[in-house]
């Protein structure tokens, strides 16, 4: 067994794959770890400028304009789908609406500008709309039928509530009325409700306070996300794209669940897929397979899931991984039709 196992890793295919494994770990490493903690302070930053109530009338769910808006704040927002997860956390603390929320997570990383623009002189502009409409409309409307189901609570409120402690409460609440830490009795000379010394400690900055909290949740979340680049890297390095051109050929009925399937737990961005489009055509893969592989694979990823495993209860999980595969069947089916 042993010798087995020396013979395989010596050889030279084997090494190549362990290498481009090795390379992705790097760059997966340097990429998120980077994006998490700038976008995570600049949702930090932004929490502390906007409040919590304007957040909520922006993106509310009982209005239709809080889906668009989602939607919009997507599009703008040229994030991968391990990327997307600090501005979601920010969007939960900051208690906005569950389905316009969900849509955010779900356009993100599938309706950009730069995912268009490149869609546009590979595709063309009448596929391209059709998949910018495609991705729209299942995506406000999974996230308005999350809402509907109640599957909110599903969310898991440990990591979101980990931050509200240490601070004074106020004297009531409004949404609980409930007393705060703060006594209606104390001296008027009490600077600060909740300290024990006379003397308050001086208040951090806004940049040093976005900063402290940026660090503390991505230590909190750096386990999941150690065990999710080590499994894209190894996914990246030893599933080679001829796999994929083999079991989503033209001739295969199932070619486009399955290329669904195949894509989810891959870690690749859409913009990286594109280019790929002209070769896996050549090989024999239909436009449908294609498209769902980029669905699959840019709207959800095993790295992904395990980050969003912090955050929500299986049921949660399972409906997102669904609405993804939904889609990505959709849009396969729907392009195949089109191109005729």
């Amino acid at each position: 067994m042993i010798e087995q196992l020396t013979v395989y890793f010596q050889h030279p295919e084997t090494q190549l794959m362990l290498r481009e494994s090795g390379l992705m770990f790097l760059q997966l490493f340097t990429e998120l770890t980077g994006l998490f903690l700038l976008i995570s302070f600049a949702v930090s930053l932004i929490n502390q400028k906007l409040p919590a109530k304007k957040i909520q009338g922006l993106l509310g769910a009982r209005r239709g304009r809080g889906y668009l808006t989602a939607a919009g704040l997507g599009a703008v927002t040229p994030f991968c789908s391990c990327s997307t997860i600090p501005m979601l956390i920010g969007l939960l603390k900051a208690r906005a609406g569950f389905g316009p929320t969900m849509t955010f997570l779900f356009t993100s990383p599938l309706l950009n500008p730069i995912v268009i623009a490149l869609f546009i002189p590979v595709l063309g502009w009448q596929l391209t709309a059709w998949y910018a409409v495609l991705a729209l409309v299942i995506s406000i409307g999974a996230g308005a039928l999350l809402q509907r189901l109640g599957f909110e609570r599903y969310i898991k409120q440990q990591l979101l509530n980990s931050n509200s402690g240490g601070k004074c409460s106020s004297a009531s609440e409004t949404d609980s009325g409930k007393t705060g830490g703060c006594s209606e009795t104390a001296p008027e000379t009490q600077t600060s409700c909740c300290a024990s010394s006379s003397k308050p400690a001086p208040k951090p900055s806004k940049w040093r306070e976005a900063w402290q909290e940026s660090w503390e949740l991505f230590r909190s979340m750096f386990p999941y996300m150690l065990v999710a680049m080590l499994i894209g890297a190894f996914v990246h390095g030893f599933i080679p794209a001829e796999y994929f051109a083999e079991v989503a050929s033209a001739d295969n009925p199932a070619a486009i669940p399955t290329a669904a399937l195949i894509g989810i737990p891959l870690y690749i961005r859409v913009t990286a897929l594109l280019p790929l489009v002209a070769p896996f055509v050549a090989k024999g893969v239909s436009l449908g397979a294609i498209i769902a592989l980029v669905i699959g694979s840019g709207g959800a990823s095993l790295p992904e899931v395990i980050l969003l495993k912090r955050l929500f209860y299986w049921p949660l999980l399972a409906a997102f991984l669904l609405v993804i595969f939904s889609m990505a069947v959709i849009g396969g089916f729907s392009f195949n039709w089109i191109a005729g």
